[in-house]
């Protein structure tokens, strides 16, 4: 048992290299989606998203309450958790505080790491210090989400231009 965490940049692959290893599990796939459609291009782009899978995976819209979600999903799943960027965005725009974000994200992980899948995420912490304490406070928080999974993960890997660096 164990998950992978893909983490990588915007359009870097790693949407397209998580819906690969679900295909490659031979099990059936729940991709539990945390995008919410707020917008006409964030319309569009799950859409777009949602054609690039297959369509016997079954999915669950899970934007706040990603724990609840990967439990309610039967053991013998693969799981692809697509993405925790959107995720923690999500609960900051639901007034939630980094500390309460924290105890959600190590709840997820743990009820994550009991199961085989695929968890997404951005890593935003590469650039320069954001200019506004928002996006600080969403750098900051994602990071502590991202090494939060990576402690838990099976495996971390770092996509770039569509190719995957192990993480040791």
């Amino acid at each position: 048992m164990g998950f992978v965490l893909i983490l990588g940049g915007a359009r870097s692959g790693k949407s397209a290299f998580a819906n690969r290893l679900g295909l490659q599990s031979g099990r059936a796939v729940t991709f539990i989606a945390t995008a919410t459609a707020d917008d006409e291009e964030m319309a569009e782009r799950i859409g777009r998203h949602r054609a690039e899978r297959s369509s016997s995976w079954t999915t669950v819209e899970a934007p706040l309450e990603l724990r609840d979600a990967i439990a309610a999903r039967p053991a013998d799943d693969f799981l692809i958790v697509d993405c925790l960027t959107l995720w923690v965005s999500n609960l900051l725009g639901a007034s939630r505080l980094p500390d309460d974000i924290r105890d959600s994200c190590d709840a997820a992980a743990e009820e994550m790491a009991t199961r085989d899948g695929v968890v997404v995420t951005n890593e935003v912490g590469l650039g320069i210090v954001p200019a506004n304490p928002l996006a600080r406070t969403f750098r900051d928080t994602l990071g502590r989400v991202n090494a939060a999974f990576a402690m838990r993960a099976e495996r971390s890997l770092l996509m770039v231009a569509g190719r995957s660096l192990e993480l040791a």
